[in-house]
């Protein structure tokens, strides 16, 4: 799998909630929510592109950052 990171602008613990919410509905998918620096670190057979329309269906504001690692 991609490890790949996105910018999610998210506020609070229901913010994260929703994050957590649409991945779990694109389903098989592994990932880390770091609110402070608001970013969503996700493991994904899925493109990018796919991940990034999840994600902004949170109604927050996200962007890609670009792949991680897995080091």
């Amino acid at each position: 799998f991609q490890k790949h990171e996105f910018f999610v602008d998210m506020t609070c613990e229901g913010c994260s909630n929703a994050v957590t919410r649409v991945l779990h509905r694109l389903g098989g998918e592994s990932f880390d929510i770091d609110l402070p620096n608001k970013r969503v670190c996700i493991d994904s057979e899925h493109n990018v592109d796919t991940l990034l329309e999840t994600l902004k269906k949170t109604g927050k504001n996200a962007s890609y950052l670009g792949e991680k690692s897995t080091q």
